[in-house]
Protein backbone atom coordinates (compact mmCIF):
# COMPACT_ATOMS: atom_id res chain seq x y z
CA UNK A 1 0.00 0.00 0.00
CA UNK A 2 1.20 3.45 -0.69
CA UNK A 3 2.68 6.01 1.63
CA UNK A 4 1.65 9.81 1.19
CA UNK A 5 3.76 13.12 1.99
CA UNK A 6 2.24 16.55 2.64
CA UNK A 7 4.95 18.75 2.17
CA UNK A 8 5.11 22.39 2.11
CA UNK A 9 7.42 23.96 -0.58
CA UNK A 10 7.61 27.53 0.56
CA UNK A 11 8.69 29.30 3.87
CA UNK A 12 5.91 27.35 5.53
CA UNK A 13 2.63 28.46 6.64
CA UNK A 14 1.19 27.16 3.47
CA UNK A 15 -1.59 25.52 5.29
CA UNK A 16 -0.51 22.05 5.37
CA UNK A 17 -2.42 20.80 7.97
CA UNK A 18 -5.42 21.08 5.74
CA UNK A 19 -4.51 18.90 3.44
CA UNK A 20 -3.32 16.21 6.02
CA UNK A 21 -6.73 16.81 7.73
CA UNK A 22 -8.84 16.02 4.45
CA UNK A 23 -6.28 12.63 2.99
CA UNK A 24 -6.27 11.55 6.95
CA UNK A 25 -9.60 10.05 5.93
CA UNK A 26 -8.14 7.55 3.31
CA UNK A 27 -4.94 6.72 5.34
CA UNK A 28 -4.27 4.24 8.42
CA UNK A 29 -1.38 6.33 10.22
CA UNK A 30 -0.51 9.57 10.15
CA UNK A 31 2.98 10.61 10.92
CA UNK A 32 5.27 13.98 12.34
CA UNK A 33 8.58 13.05 11.50
CA UNK A 34 10.41 16.73 12.18
CA UNK A 35 10.38 19.72 13.78
CA UNK A 36 9.09 20.68 17.00
CA UNK A 37 6.25 23.20 18.60
CA UNK A 38 7.71 25.96 16.59
CA UNK A 39 5.30 24.37 14.38
CA UNK A 40 1.84 25.73 13.35
CA UNK A 41 -0.95 24.47 11.98
CA UNK A 42 -4.93 25.20 11.59
CA UNK A 43 -7.24 22.77 10.87
CA UNK A 44 -11.07 24.31 10.52
CA UNK A 45 -13.86 21.77 11.00
CA UNK A 46 -17.48 23.28 10.67
CA UNK A 47 -17.90 26.16 13.18
CA UNK A 48 -14.41 24.83 15.24
CA UNK A 49 -11.12 26.01 14.69
CA UNK A 50 -8.06 23.59 16.14
CA UNK A 51 -4.86 25.07 16.29
CA UNK A 52 -2.02 22.21 16.71
CA UNK A 53 1.97 22.81 17.22
CA UNK A 54 3.11 18.99 17.84
CA UNK A 55 0.23 16.57 17.34
CA UNK A 56 -0.45 15.50 13.78
CA UNK A 57 -3.46 17.33 12.05
CA UNK A 58 -4.79 13.51 11.50
CA UNK A 59 -5.81 13.65 15.45
CA UNK A 60 -9.39 14.88 14.36
CA UNK A 61 -10.16 11.19 12.98
CA UNK A 62 -10.15 8.88 16.18
CA UNK A 63 -9.73 5.78 14.31
CA UNK A 64 -6.28 6.81 12.73
CA UNK A 65 -3.10 6.18 14.41
CA UNK A 66 -1.16 9.42 15.19
CA UNK A 67 2.72 9.04 15.46
CA UNK A 68 5.25 11.89 16.45
CA UNK A 69 8.45 10.24 15.29
CA UNK A 70 11.87 10.43 16.28
CA UNK A 71 12.90 13.10 14.25
CA UNK A 72 10.78 15.68 16.09
CA UNK A 73 11.81 17.61 19.18
CA UNK A 74 9.80 17.51 21.68
CA UNK A 75 8.87 20.13 24.64
CA UNK A 76 7.00 17.93 27.11
CA UNK A 77 5.03 21.00 28.72
CA UNK A 78 4.07 22.08 25.44
CA UNK A 79 3.10 18.81 24.33
CA UNK A 80 1.11 18.33 27.60
CA UNK A 81 -0.85 21.33 27.23
CA UNK A 82 -1.78 21.13 23.56
CA UNK A 83 -3.08 17.52 24.69
CA UNK A 84 -5.13 19.77 27.23
CA UNK A 85 -6.46 22.25 24.93
CA UNK A 86 -7.94 19.41 22.43
CA UNK A 87 -9.36 17.22 24.50
CA UNK A 88 -10.81 20.43 26.30
CA UNK A 89 -12.47 21.02 22.41
CA UNK A 90 -13.62 18.09 22.25
CA UNK A 91 -10.99 15.96 20.66
CA UNK A 92 -10.00 11.95 21.37
CA UNK A 93 -6.96 11.64 22.53
CA UNK A 94 -5.04 8.38 24.27
CA UNK A 95 -4.10 4.60 22.42
CA UNK A 96 -4.95 6.95 18.92
CA UNK A 97 -1.53 9.17 19.40
CA UNK A 98 2.19 7.35 19.60
CA UNK A 99 5.50 9.30 20.41
CA UNK A 100 8.32 8.15 19.88
CA UNK A 101 11.19 7.00 22.41
CA UNK A 102 14.03 8.31 20.31
CA UNK A 103 12.68 12.05 19.74
CA UNK A 104 14.85 14.59 21.60
CA UNK A 105 13.64 16.53 24.35
CA UNK A 106 14.21 20.47 25.22
CA UNK A 107 15.21 21.42 28.60
CA UNK A 108 14.75 25.18 30.11
CA UNK A 109 18.71 25.54 29.22
CA UNK A 110 17.61 25.25 25.17
CA UNK A 111 15.20 28.15 25.56
CA UNK A 112 18.43 30.20 27.30
CA UNK A 113 20.73 29.10 24.30
CA UNK A 114 18.16 30.19 21.87
CA UNK A 115 17.58 33.80 22.93
CA UNK A 116 20.90 34.30 23.77
CA UNK A 117 22.40 33.25 20.71
CA UNK A 118 19.52 35.05 18.38
CA UNK A 119 20.80 38.48 20.72
CA UNK A 120 24.92 37.89 19.40
CA UNK A 121 25.92 40.58 17.23
CA UNK A 122 24.12 42.83 14.74
CA UNK A 123 23.27 40.47 11.94
CA UNK A 124 19.64 39.87 10.70
CA UNK A 125 17.84 37.91 12.82
CA UNK A 126 17.64 34.14 11.87
CA UNK A 127 13.60 34.26 13.13
CA UNK A 128 13.94 31.81 15.41
CA UNK A 129 10.45 30.91 17.34
CA UNK A 130 12.54 31.38 20.74
CA UNK A 131 11.52 27.67 21.66
CA UNK A 132 14.61 25.44 21.85
CA UNK A 133 14.36 24.29 18.34
CA UNK A 134 17.70 24.81 17.33
CA UNK A 135 19.73 24.43 20.41
CA UNK A 136 18.08 21.23 21.38
CA UNK A 137 18.78 19.90 17.14
CA UNK A 138 22.55 21.56 18.30
CA UNK A 139 22.63 18.93 21.32
CA UNK A 140 21.17 16.33 19.34
CA UNK A 141 24.12 16.31 16.84
CA UNK A 142 26.86 16.92 19.78
CA UNK A 143 25.51 14.07 21.38
CA UNK A 144 26.89 14.76 24.78
CA UNK A 145 24.47 16.54 26.21
CA UNK A 146 21.24 15.12 24.26
CA UNK A 147 18.44 13.43 26.54
CA UNK A 148 15.78 11.21 24.34
CA UNK A 149 12.24 10.53 25.50
CA UNK A 150 13.18 7.22 26.10
CA UNK A 151 16.53 8.31 28.41
CA UNK A 152 13.32 9.94 31.07
CA UNK A 153 12.63 6.22 32.16
CA UNK A 154 16.49 4.97 33.06
CA UNK A 155 17.54 4.45 35.94
CA UNK A 156 20.40 7.40 35.58
CA UNK A 157 18.17 9.81 34.51
CA UNK A 158 18.81 12.14 37.58
CA UNK A 159 22.77 11.69 37.44
CA UNK A 160 22.63 12.75 33.45
CA UNK A 161 20.58 15.58 34.40
CA UNK A 162 23.08 17.40 37.15
CA UNK A 163 25.72 16.64 34.94
CA UNK A 164 24.64 18.14 31.98
CA UNK A 165 22.92 20.99 34.43
CA UNK A 166 26.21 21.73 35.88
CA UNK A 167 28.15 21.94 32.27
CA UNK A 168 25.06 24.09 30.66
CA UNK A 169 25.64 26.44 33.92
CA UNK A 170 29.07 26.78 33.61
CA UNK A 171 28.81 27.05 29.58
CA UNK A 172 26.04 29.79 29.91
CA UNK A 173 27.50 31.72 32.91
CA UNK A 174 30.17 33.51 30.78
CA UNK A 175 28.29 33.67 27.60
CA UNK A 176 25.55 35.39 29.16
CA UNK A 177 26.59 37.37 32.13
CA UNK A 178 26.10 40.77 29.77
CA UNK A 179 22.68 39.55 28.97
CA UNK A 180 20.39 40.94 32.37
CA UNK A 181 17.14 39.03 32.02
CA UNK A 182 18.21 35.55 30.43
CA UNK A 183 18.39 33.13 34.08
CA UNK A 184 21.12 30.60 33.79
CA UNK A 185 20.23 29.39 37.49
CA UNK A 186 19.46 25.83 36.53
CA UNK A 187 18.50 23.91 39.59
CA UNK A 188 19.48 20.54 39.08
CA UNK A 189 16.69 19.23 41.47
CA UNK A 190 13.90 21.39 40.32
CA UNK A 191 14.52 19.92 36.86
CA UNK A 192 14.77 16.17 37.58
CA UNK A 193 11.47 16.47 39.59
CA UNK A 194 9.91 18.32 36.86
CA UNK A 195 10.27 16.12 33.81
CA UNK A 196 10.17 12.95 35.75
CA UNK A 197 6.85 14.02 36.50
CA UNK A 198 6.20 15.18 32.49
CA UNK A 199 7.48 11.35 31.95
CA UNK A 200 5.00 9.74 33.82
CA UNK A 201 2.19 11.33 32.43
CA UNK A 202 3.45 10.81 28.70
CA UNK A 203 4.23 7.08 29.48
CA UNK A 204 1.11 6.06 27.85
CA UNK A 205 2.51 7.28 24.59
CA UNK A 206 5.97 6.47 24.33
CA UNK A 207 6.42 3.45 22.35
CA UNK A 208 9.28 2.15 19.60
CA UNK A 209 7.55 3.84 16.76
CA UNK A 210 10.42 3.37 13.93
CA UNK A 211 9.52 -0.22 14.92
CA UNK A 212 5.89 0.42 14.85
CA UNK A 213 5.78 1.75 11.44
CA UNK A 214 8.27 -0.60 9.45
CA UNK A 215 5.64 -3.19 10.85
CA UNK A 216 3.28 -1.11 9.21
CA UNK A 217 4.55 -1.06 5.70
CA UNK A 218 5.07 -5.11 6.06
CA UNK A 219 0.98 -5.32 6.68
CA UNK A 220 0.48 -3.00 3.64
CA UNK A 221 -1.37 -0.12 5.99
CA UNK A 222 -1.47 3.14 4.93
CA UNK A 223 0.72 6.24 5.76
CA UNK A 224 0.43 9.80 5.13
CA UNK A 225 3.45 11.87 6.07
CA UNK A 226 2.96 15.52 7.70
CA UNK A 227 5.76 17.67 7.36
CA UNK A 228 6.16 21.26 9.50
CA UNK A 229 7.63 24.02 8.26
CA UNK A 230 8.35 24.29 4.56
CA UNK A 231 11.14 23.39 2.05
CA UNK A 232 12.48 26.70 1.83
CA UNK A 233 13.93 26.44 5.41
CA UNK A 234 15.59 23.23 5.32
CA UNK A 235 18.44 23.04 7.07
CA UNK A 236 20.72 21.99 4.16
CA UNK A 237 18.50 23.02 1.04
CA UNK A 238 16.51 25.85 2.03
CA UNK A 239 17.90 29.86 2.43
CA UNK A 240 20.69 29.37 4.89
CA UNK A 241 21.12 30.49 7.96
CA UNK A 242 17.79 31.88 7.47
CA UNK A 243 16.63 28.07 7.88
CA UNK A 244 15.14 25.53 10.94
CA UNK A 245 17.12 23.05 11.94
CA UNK A 246 16.02 19.81 10.83
CA UNK A 247 15.04 18.46 6.53
CA UNK A 248 11.49 20.36 6.26
CA UNK A 249 11.49 19.14 2.61
CA UNK A 250 10.93 15.52 0.64
CA UNK A 251 14.18 14.40 1.81
CA UNK A 252 13.81 14.45 6.02
CA UNK A 253 10.91 11.99 5.51
CA UNK A 254 13.21 9.53 5.77
CA UNK A 255 15.25 10.06 8.52
CA UNK A 256 12.45 11.52 10.77
CA UNK A 257 10.59 8.91 10.86
CA UNK A 258 12.51 5.94 9.99
CA UNK A 259 10.62 4.60 7.08
CA UNK A 260 12.43 3.72 3.65
CA UNK A 261 12.16 5.99 0.84
CA UNK A 262 11.11 3.35 -1.73
CA UNK A 263 7.39 3.18 0.27
CA UNK A 264 6.68 6.69 -0.28
CA UNK A 265 5.21 6.67 -3.37
CA UNK A 266 3.27 9.69 -3.61
CA UNK A 267 4.52 13.03 -2.30
CA UNK A 268 2.15 16.19 -2.68
CA UNK A 269 3.53 19.92 -2.34
CA UNK A 270 1.61 22.69 -0.69
CA UNK A 271 1.82 26.32 -1.79
CA UNK A 272 0.01 28.85 -0.99
CA UNK A 273 -0.92 31.19 -4.26
CA UNK A 274 0.91 34.02 -3.16
CA UNK A 275 4.46 34.11 -1.25
CA UNK A 276 5.03 34.46 2.55
CA UNK A 277 8.05 34.09 5.53
CA UNK A 278 8.95 35.21 8.82
CA UNK A 279 11.86 36.24 10.26
CA UNK A 280 14.48 37.57 8.34
CA UNK A 281 16.54 36.53 4.83
CA UNK A 282 15.77 37.37 1.25
CA UNK A 283 12.15 37.20 -0.36
CA UNK A 284 12.42 38.44 -3.74
CA UNK A 285 8.73 38.73 -4.47
CA UNK A 286 8.08 41.09 -0.95
CA UNK A 287 5.72 43.56 -1.54
CA UNK A 288 6.09 45.77 1.45
CA UNK A 289 3.90 48.15 0.61
CA UNK A 290 0.15 48.43 0.39
CA UNK A 291 -0.41 45.15 -1.70
CA UNK A 292 1.45 43.29 1.29
CA UNK A 293 -0.40 44.35 3.60
CA UNK A 294 -3.93 43.60 1.79
CA UNK A 295 -2.36 40.22 1.37
CA UNK A 296 -1.81 40.62 4.97
CA UNK A 297 -4.91 41.21 5.73
CA UNK A 298 -7.29 39.34 3.25
CA UNK A 299 -5.13 35.82 4.35
CA UNK A 300 -5.18 36.81 8.28
CA UNK A 301 -1.37 36.37 7.68
CA UNK A 302 0.22 36.30 11.52
CA UNK A 303 1.65 33.55 12.87
CA UNK A 304 -0.41 30.24 14.58
CA UNK A 305 2.39 29.97 17.16
CA UNK A 306 3.97 32.99 17.17
CA UNK A 307 1.49 35.66 15.98
CA UNK A 308 4.22 37.83 14.54
CA UNK A 309 3.20 39.27 11.25
CA UNK A 310 4.29 37.25 8.07
CA UNK A 311 6.02 39.50 5.15
CA UNK A 312 3.74 38.57 2.01
CA UNK A 313 4.64 38.88 -1.66
CA UNK A 314 3.74 37.37 -4.95
CA UNK A 315 3.87 33.68 -6.22
CA UNK A 316 7.81 33.07 -6.93
CA UNK A 317 8.25 30.55 -9.79
CA UNK A 318 12.07 29.81 -9.32
CA UNK A 319 11.79 29.19 -5.69
CA UNK A 320 8.58 26.65 -6.43
CA UNK A 321 10.32 24.69 -8.92
CA UNK A 322 13.12 23.99 -7.23
CA UNK A 323 11.38 22.92 -4.22
CA UNK A 324 8.85 20.56 -5.97
CA UNK A 325 12.31 18.93 -7.17
CA UNK A 326 13.94 18.89 -4.36
CA UNK A 327 11.07 17.09 -2.73
CA UNK A 328 10.39 14.87 -5.07
CA UNK A 329 6.74 16.63 -5.72
CA UNK A 330 4.52 14.09 -7.83
CA UNK A 331 1.15 17.14 -7.45
CA UNK A 332 0.40 20.44 -5.76
CA UNK A 333 -1.83 21.61 -3.73
CA UNK A 334 -2.70 25.60 -3.80
CA UNK A 335 -3.79 26.85 -1.28
CA UNK A 336 -5.72 30.08 0.17
CA UNK A 337 -6.65 31.22 -3.78
CA UNK A 338 -9.64 33.01 -2.41
CA UNK A 339 -7.12 35.43 -0.68
CA UNK A 340 -5.99 37.17 -4.36
CA UNK A 341 -9.57 37.64 -5.31
CA UNK A 342 -10.58 41.49 -5.83
CA UNK A 343 -6.95 42.18 -6.89
CA UNK A 344 -7.57 43.65 -10.63
CA UNK A 345 -3.99 42.01 -11.70
CA UNK A 346 -1.90 39.60 -10.53
CA UNK A 347 2.03 38.99 -10.35
CA UNK A 348 4.01 35.84 -10.71
CA UNK A 349 7.79 35.82 -10.56
CA UNK A 350 8.74 33.74 -13.83
CA UNK A 351 12.53 34.35 -13.05
CA UNK A 352 15.20 36.67 -11.45
CA UNK A 353 17.66 39.37 -12.62
CA UNK A 354 21.04 38.82 -11.66
CA UNK A 355 23.79 41.62 -12.32
CA UNK A 356 21.69 42.33 -15.59
CA UNK A 357 21.56 38.51 -17.02
CA UNK A 358 18.10 36.85 -16.28
CA UNK A 359 18.32 33.59 -13.96
CA UNK A 360 16.03 31.14 -13.42
CA UNK A 361 17.58 28.64 -11.27
CA UNK A 362 17.06 29.26 -7.69
CA UNK A 363 20.14 30.18 -5.80
CA UNK A 364 22.37 28.20 -3.50
CA UNK A 365 23.40 31.33 -1.73
CA UNK A 366 21.10 33.54 0.35
CA UNK A 367 23.19 36.60 -0.51
CA UNK A 368 23.03 36.11 -4.24
CA UNK A 369 19.34 35.34 -3.21
CA UNK A 370 19.08 39.40 -1.62
CA UNK A 371 20.48 40.86 -4.70
CA UNK A 372 18.30 39.18 -6.91
CA UNK A 373 15.13 41.47 -9.07
CA UNK A 374 12.09 39.63 -9.32
CA UNK A 375 10.72 39.33 -12.96
CA UNK A 376 6.82 39.53 -12.92
CA UNK A 377 4.80 38.45 -15.73
CA UNK A 378 0.85 40.37 -15.09
CA UNK A 379 -2.13 38.14 -15.62
CA UNK A 380 -5.87 39.67 -15.17
CA UNK A 381 -7.20 38.92 -11.60
CA UNK A 382 -11.17 38.59 -10.49
CA UNK A 383 -13.48 40.23 -8.25
CA UNK A 384 -15.80 37.22 -7.54
CA UNK A 385 -16.25 35.36 -3.90
CA UNK A 386 -14.74 32.06 -4.43
CA UNK A 387 -15.14 31.11 -1.28
CA UNK A 388 -18.35 28.91 -2.07
CA UNK A 389 -17.08 27.27 -5.79
CA UNK A 390 -16.33 23.22 -4.96
CA UNK A 391 -16.07 22.34 -8.96
CA UNK A 392 -12.83 23.96 -10.67
CA UNK A 393 -14.81 24.68 -13.41
CA UNK A 394 -16.96 26.81 -11.79
CA UNK A 395 -14.41 29.06 -10.92
CA UNK A 396 -14.03 32.26 -12.40
CA UNK A 397 -12.14 32.12 -15.81
CA UNK A 398 -9.03 34.07 -15.21
CA UNK A 399 -8.83 32.01 -11.30
CA UNK A 400 -8.64 29.12 -13.51
CA UNK A 401 -5.91 30.86 -15.87
CA UNK A 402 -4.15 31.30 -12.80
CA UNK A 403 -4.03 28.12 -11.47
CA UNK A 404 -3.09 26.30 -14.65
CA UNK A 405 -0.42 28.49 -14.58
CA UNK A 406 1.45 28.32 -11.99
CA UNK A 407 1.02 24.18 -12.51
CA UNK A 408 3.11 24.76 -15.95
CA UNK A 409 5.44 26.72 -14.80
CA UNK A 410 6.52 24.93 -11.43
CA UNK A 411 6.24 21.42 -13.72
CA UNK A 412 3.38 19.65 -11.57
CA UNK A 413 -0.21 19.37 -12.15
CA UNK A 414 -2.04 21.10 -9.23
CA UNK A 415 -4.33 18.48 -7.89
CA UNK A 416 -6.35 20.46 -4.66
CA UNK A 417 -7.24 24.05 -4.81
CA UNK A 418 -8.28 25.55 -1.12
CA UNK A 419 -10.97 28.46 -1.44
CA UNK A 420 -11.52 29.19 2.53
CA UNK A 421 -10.17 27.65 5.35
CA UNK A 422 -12.77 25.07 6.12
CA UNK A 423 -12.06 21.49 5.41
CA UNK A 424 -15.20 21.40 2.82
CA UNK A 425 -13.77 24.60 0.77
CA UNK A 426 -11.00 22.29 -0.87
CA UNK A 427 -11.89 21.87 -4.59
CA UNK A 428 -10.21 18.28 -5.38
CA UNK A 429 -9.94 18.23 -9.33
CA UNK A 430 -10.90 15.07 -10.88
CA UNK A 431 -8.41 12.34 -12.67
CA UNK A 432 -5.84 13.84 -10.64
CA UNK A 433 -5.77 11.84 -7.26
CA UNK A 434 -6.07 7.96 -7.41
CA UNK A 435 -8.52 5.92 -4.60
CA UNK A 436 -5.21 4.88 -2.86
CA UNK A 437 -4.32 8.14 -1.91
Amino acid sequence: MPGTAIIGLQWGDEAKGKIVDLLTEQHDIVVRYQGGANAGHTVVVGDKKYKLSLIPSGIFRPHVQCIIAGGVVLHPEAFLKEIETLTAQGVTIGKNLMISDRAHIIFPWHHVEDALFNKVGSRESIGTTMRGIGPCYQDKVGRSFAVRLGDLYQSDFKERIENITDAKKRMLDGLASDVSDLDTNFDAETIYKSYAAHAERLRPFVADTTDYLLNAVDANQRILFEGAQGSLLDIDHGTFPYVTSSNSSGVGISSGSGVPARFITKIIGVLKAYTTRVGGGPFPTEQDNDTGQKIRDRGNEYGTVTKRPRRCGWFDVPAARYTARVSGVDLLSLMLLDVLSTFDTLQICTGYELDGRRITAFPSCSEVLRRVNALYETMPGWQEDITGVRKFENLPRNAQNYVERIGELVGKPVAMVSVGPDRGQTIVRDGYLSSEI
